[in-house]
């Protein structure tokens, strides 16, 4: 009696712990929205494991079926299969990005082995995998839909890359390393915003700020108060790194901003990544061997549009053949316009860069961030992006603030079609805070799918970023020309998120191929080198004036300023990333040596003694663009061969814009990109708009 009431407490506990879970329950939400304001950091590692026993559960019933393998029973059901664990991971990983603390840090820690061996057990099922094979081998009688035969194909590839066709033995070892790759990538990425989050440069002598813009120093000011300190405080975020580099007259202290810039991660102390790339490669490069590949490049190349590793270098040459005399023209000409400005000799180094180069394009062009900043406050600036959607797809925006957020300073909003129908919900998370990562990005955090009762079920966007706060008391945020430049590409992110309209949520939206999903954002900046959109974005914080025509012109004809060097800079960013993902042989060299021989062809400056970009390389070390950085480039050719169609038509016209979306936005990954490219485009994508875009040819 006394076992069977505690296994009746033990099932009432059990009740009582999940119904008390808000991740574990209907959310009585706007349109289910996650409801952050109840989710407390205890509630994450309980929704996981529940999440898990689901996905096994469900796993196991595609296994036991005793109908034969079929389509539908084994392929369809095992994508629809773990939606509550991919709904809770959805919602932690979406706050560990935006607001970590050190205890979502400890969490993180605990699920990431625990999604590893889940991914696994289902990867590594014999049983599982002849079923999934078995539907495979019969997919030329299927006749199966485009979508539906991409699902199929990639639901097959994900088991082979995954281990599937291994011995027990290399079933054994496959686990092992991708249990330990999951770990390592973590501890990198946490390194990386620990480290980055320590360093401080409290400025208490005003004679050091000579150069830097009234906004500045009161953005300085502010955080140094914030912090309880008195002076005037700069740390690496984006808003603050960035400014402080471009004006602060100071050269000592820019170069000691640029070595804290480029050293994180290399300190030789607990935040330290060296040691964490080794591993990280190696255990890629005997993964992707183990695998049937000869290196991590080939494992992961072979279904993106480049296909192989000689594309991507192909292309990376080329690229340095058109633009490095370029670059090293641009580089002469700030050199010696510092020479002439300090009337001295001046070897021009990293951190000289920005602010000459800053100076220059003021003379140049009259042209600089202080004075455009005034014409992009921050919610006219969303307005207008908004309104550009609206321009081009119809799409309109409301504000809903009943929709429950993981931060004061998020805003929801409501997305409607052109026909006033739900679209989507979208988040958006401006501001740089001491839990959060540096840089920018969008997750989809609820995909769209088609359920199998026909039901839609749309999508939860959100794009975060790092940008300028307002100045409390006195200035709204107003954003850099580049910082609106962020906006419109992480804004094409969402918009390759909100619109897709597909079967099957492992297939929408911006699941796609990797080099080609920086299409749909890239392509958004180009509306910002064009007049009248410019015009139209742009309005006096103050006064309410539109900006100038004549800024807006020096604006654009200023948008080519230094293309050289920031090509080659994207270039060596490529080659490093493929240097390190093309290995066959295990590494233990020095980091910053192979750093320094992969990217010597493509780099302008001097070299700088101790400083290292692989030790905080987020993108490839943990963010899923290993043997892909290249994409971003490969996507730049197609966005500005795809931007010459809206230049030829008008660059608001609906037709247009109707095309791209049917083309490219709803299709998400459910057909290959190349095909989906050349239906919009009518042909094959070339450089030439590319080069011509950047001056480089007539």
């Amino acid at each position: 009696m006394k076992q069977i009431a505690f296994i009746l407490f033990t099932l009432c506990y059990i009740h009582m712990s999940y119904a008390a879970n808000p991740l574990l329950r209907a959310y009585h939400t706007p349109h289910e929205t996650f409801p952050f304001d109840r989710i407390k950091h205890e509630h994450y590692l309980p929704a996981v494991d529940e999440g898990i026993r689901q996905l096994e559960k469900e796993v196991e019933a595609i296994v036991q079926n005793p109908q034969p393998a079929t389509f539908g029973n084994t392929i369809v059901a095992l994508e629809r299969s773990g939606m509550l664990l991919d709904r809770v991971t959805s919602a932690f990983f979406a706050v560990l990005g935006a607001e970590a603390d050190d205890a979502m840090m400890d969490i993180s820690q605990e699920i990431s082995p625990k999604l590893s061996d889940c991914q696994n057990n289902i990867f590594l099922n014999e049983t599982l995998f002849a079923r999934v094979k078995a539907v495979y081998d019969q997919k030329a009688s299927l006749n199966l839909s485009t979508e539906d035969a991409k699902l199929l194909q990639q639901t097959f590839d994900a088991f082979a890359d995954n281990g599937a066709n291994l011995t027990p033995e290399g079933k054994a070892r496959f686990r092992q390393l991708s249990m330990e790759l999951s770990r390592l990538n973590l501890a990198f990425d946490q390194n990386s915003l620990k480290d980055l989050n320590r360093y401080e440069l409290l400025v208490t002598d005003e004679k050091d700020l000579a150069g830097l813009p009234e906004s500045i120093r009161e953005a300085a000011a502010s955080e140094a108060q914030n912090k309880e300190k008195t002076g005037w405080l700069f740390t690496l975020s984006e808003p603050s790194y960035v400014p402080f580099m471009q004006y602060a007259d100071n050269r000592s202290l820019r170069e000691q901003m640029y070595r804290a810039r480029l050293n994180i991660g290399n300190q030789n102390d607990e935040y330290d990544n060296k040691d964490n790339i080794k591993k990280i490669v190696n255990i890629r490069r005997e993964i992707a061997q183990l695998t049937g590949y000869k290196n991590h490049a080939e494992y992961e190349l072979k279904d993106k549009m480049a296909k192989n590793a000689g594309n991507v270098y192909r292309l990376l040459e080329q690229l340095l053949e058109a633009y490095k005399p370029v670059a090293i023209n641009e580089y002469n000409a700030v050199q010696g316009f510092a020479a002439g400005l300090e009337k001295a000799n001046i070897t021009l180094m990293p951190w000289d860069w920005s602010y000459y180069s800053e100076k220059l394009k003021n003379i140049r062009f009259e042209v600089n961030d202080e004075m455009t900043r005034p014409y992009f406050e921050l919610e006219r600036v969303t307005k207008g992006i908004f309104g550009l959607a609206t321009q081009l797809y119809g799409i309109t925006f409301k504000e809903n603030n009943q929709i429950p957020v993981y931060h004061p300073e998020v805003k929801t909003y409501e997305v409607f079609d052109e026909k006033g129908r739900f679209l989507s919900v979208l988040y958006t998370d401006f501001f740089p805070r001491e839990g959060k990562q540096a840089g920018a990005w969008m997750n989809g955090i609820q995909p769209q799918y088609r359920d199998g009762k026909g039901g839609e079920h749309r999508p939860h966007v959100m794009i975060v970023m790092n940008f300028t706060r307002p100045v409390a008391g006195t200035k709204p945020s107003l954003l850099t020309y580049e910082e609106v430049n962020t906006f419109l590409h992480e804004f094409g992110h969402a918009l390759h998120g909100m619109l897709t309209g597909v079967t099957y949520a492992g297939l929408s939206g911006t699941n796609v191929v990797q080099d080609f999903v920086e299409l749909p954002s890239q392509i958004m900046e180009n509306w910002l080198n064009e007049e009248p959109f410019l015009d139209q974005i742009a309005t006096h914080y103050l006064t309410g004036e539109k900006i100038p025509s004549e800024l807006v012109r020096n604006l654009v004809n200023a948008s080519n300023f230094n293309t050289g060097y920031k090509c080659c800079r994207q270039v060596s960013f490529g080659l490093l990333d493929m240097a390190w993902h093309t290995l066959t042989e295990p590494f233990d060299g020095d980091v910053a040596e192979f750093e320094a021989t992969a990217r010597q062809r493509a780099v302008i400056f001097p070299a700088v003694s101790g400083a290292l970009m692989s030790s905080n390389f987020g993108h490839i070390f943990s963010g899923g663009y290993a043997a892909g950085y290249y994409g971003y480039k490969w996507a730049e050719v197609l966005d500005a061969d795809a931007f010459s169609v809206f230049k030829a038509t008008g660059i608001f016209n609906r037709e247009t814009a109707a095309a791209f979306r049917e083309h490219i936005l709803v299709k998400g990954g459910t057909e290959a990109p190349d095909v989906l490219y050349k239906r919009f485009r009518g042909q094959e994508p070339a450089i030439d708009a590319l080069l011509i875009r950047n001056g480089i040819k007539k």
